[in-house]
């Protein structure tokens, strides 16, 4: 039986193993043939939400990892808008609306509430954290 899957990641891409798990564990997901349906960003893991992430081409590239998901399998990739902001993380209507002049959280990442998250735990047939 399929199962629905929704991650809560809490660490910054490249600085602890947790993001590289998350979405090791989320390809592993999929593969085994469950739904990802979910992958919610907090606390630094806002990070992976970059627009402007640029690894070096032998290193892993975690948002086009991330980016890959939603492309195959539709996977919502919400990032807690308060975390974000905090840490400098704007979609164009954020940055517009707090006047900024750039923003560098793209699509198919989502600024979003905590509600969401909320709402992640309460329909999906799993969730798992992620946190350094």
């Amino acid at each position: 039986m399929a199962l629905t899957y929704a991650l809560l990641v809490q660490g910054a891409p490249y600085t602890h193993q947790a993001a590289l798990s998350a979405l090791r564990f989320g390809r592993a997901v999929v593969e085994r043939g469950h739904r990802l349906k979910t992958v919610f960003f907090y606390h630094d893991g806002v990070h992976n939400a970059s627009a402007l992430m640029t690894p070096p081409q032998d290193e892993v590239h975690l948002a086009e990892g991330w980016r890959s998901l939603h492309r195959g399998q539709g996977t919502e990739l919400l990032v807690c808008v308060a975390a974000g902001l905090r840490r400098g993380l704007l979609d164009e209507g954020e940055a517009s609306r707090h006047g900024q002049i750039a923003s560098n959280v793209a699509p198919p990442f989502e600024l979003t509430g905590l509600g969401q998250l909320l709402d992640a735990m309460e329909h999906h047939d799993r969730m798992l954290t992620f946190s350094p």
